[in-house]
């Protein structure tokens, strides 16, 4: 987990004692703020500029018209300097300290154990911004792009959301279908919020009260998605995974699935880790997963199905579908990135290629019963990708198969490991060498093994990384290339 330098509170200051010292127009700002949410204002500063008199003449700030002295401090909830004076800067930043006090001085975080961000507002929707002091300009640029992104109307759904709260917990004692009802109000098709949208409040109110009738009498169902997870970049994740994952009671997830994609599910999901191990009973293992995702669908829970690449892709999603139909329970499929496609783009390796490659096959290679059953002539063509998926355990029974299925000794190889991770390194090599090489390199799983004439290209296209490796060449920022004999 990445440190950051600021937690993010929201703080209750309506009649609160909040000090700010100085009395230009960057005070100003700040003293506004503090308004905003119903502070009581001290002001100290020799002088003020008119927004600051203005507010002081009509009383809505308490105004001290000399230096700062330390026991101004005294009392204050949050203390504020903005004044273009450096030493008074410290001494105020230091005697709220010493007073336990929280402080903000402005455009120094080092003295500052709290910070203004950028907000926007919805009525009680408030979205705080912030770089922590070190890139205001990014805050209000990314506040910008927040800004037309919520609609006017969220703040009056608010509204609503607070009037209905009580009547909601006293209809619906269970705490996930209050949440599914709130999810399906909030959502941006529902009859509530068209109505607010439309300025029809009154509209507004009567679909809250359909809406709730509903979630009161209909069965609280489970439901099951069966998500892929991509190849392990969490960019690469598609929207609906990410709003799959957001909406899950529970999440079950694969081993290799990157712990960076598990931060983007609710945070208060279940996740559990059913991932197969090596030299474990896989049909065991699969039987006990079927079971656990129809018991917990039936406890009425959404539950996520989250596995590497696409699941249906050497993924046994159709077996667990199949259990889910078995027992009636409802279910949707979001598809991924299959590692193949991810893992080569990050290496700059076209899978097809005009006048090099017209075909590409996928094929999983975790065992070799499984690879008795494959077509090595067929796979031994010329002008033929192929991807072996979980090979790296057998790369000298591919070498040797492919070899004698007809295969040229010096067609190109590419092994992929880690792929679209930032440790993301790939290994060239020739067919002829492509058992040695995954020893002499120790290349580990998870790993790709792409075969054919498009692998030569993982030198032409580099893009992701830093390649650099036994030839000298470089590329971008980020993995690693080497190259072997």
């Amino acid at each position: 987990m990445n440190d950051a330098s600021y937690l993010p509170l929201f703080l209750q200051l309506r009649d609160r004692p909040c000090l700010v010292v100085g009395g230009g127009s960057v005070a100003a700002r700040k003293v506004d703020a503090l308004l905003t949410v119903g502070a009581r204002v001290t002001v100290v500063a020799p002088g003020l500029c008119p927004a600051l008199t203005a507010a002081a003449a009509d009383g809505r700030v308490v105004h001290h018209a000399r230096q700062f002295v330390e026991a101004d401090v005294d009392g204050q909830l949050l203390c504020v300097s903005a004044t273009d004076d450096n030493a008074t800067n410290r001494r105020v930043a230091a005697a709220a300290w010493a007073a336990g006090r929280l402080a903000n001085v402005v455009d120094d975080t080092a003295l500052s154990a709290a910070i203004f961000p950028s907000i926007v507002r919805r009525g009680e929707l408030t979205v705080a911004i912030s770089t922590g002091g070190a890139a205001p300009v990014l805050a209000r640029f990314v506040r910008a792009r927040i800004e037309t992104l919520l609609s006017d109307s969220l703040g009056e759904l608010v509204a609503l959301a607070a009037r209905w709260r009580q009547r909601v917990q006293t209809s619906l004692a269970n705490f996930g279908a209050r949440r599914r009802l709130w999810e399906r109000v909030l959502a941006d098709d529902s009859a509530v919020l068209r109505a607010l949208e439309a300025g029809r409040p009154d509209a507004a109110e009567t679909a809250m009260g359909v809406a709730l009738d509903a979630a009161g009498h209909g069965a609280d169902a489970g439901h099951v998605s069966l998500v892929g997870a991509g190849p392990g970049d969490p960019s690469l994740l598609t929207l609906r995974a990410l709003r799959a994952l957001q909406g899950a009671d529970v999440v079950l997830h694969d081993r290799l699935v990157s712990p960076l994609i598990l931060d983007l599910a609710r945070r208060d999901a279940t996740r559990e880790d059913v991932g197969k191990l090596t030299g474990a009973d896989h049909a065991a293992a699969q039987a006990a997963i079927n079971q656990r995702l129809v018991e917990l669908a039936g406890q009425g829970l959404r539950v996520v199905r989250l596995k590497g690449g696409d699941p249906f892709i050497f993924g046994r999603g159709a077996e667990e579908l199949a259990a889910l139909r078995e027992h009636g329970i409802e279910f949707d499929i979001v598809p991924g990135i299959t590692a193949a496609l991810g893992c080569a783009a990050y290496a700059g390796v076209p899978l097809t290629q005009r006048a090099v490659a017209q075909q590409v096959t996928l094929v999983t290679a975790h065992c070799a019963r499984s690879m008795d059953r494959l077509d090595w002539p067929l796979l031994a063509q010329a002008q033929h990708t192929t991807v072996f998926y979980m090979g790296v355990g057998h790369a000298g029974l591919i070498e040797s198969r492919l070899l004698a299925g007809g295969r040229d000794p010096s067609t190109p190889v590419a092994i992929i490991e880690r792929g679209t991770m930032p440790d993301q390194r790939i290994t060239r090599t020739t067919l002829s060498g492509l058992g040695a090489t995954v020893m002499d390199q120790r290349v580990q799983a998870p790993a790709l093994i792409v075969v054919g004439e498009v692998a030569a290209a993982a030198s032409a296209f580099p893009w992701f990384g830093t390649l650099a490796g036994a030839t000298g060449e470089t590329g971008t920022a980020g993995g690693r290339l080497i190259a072997a004999a």
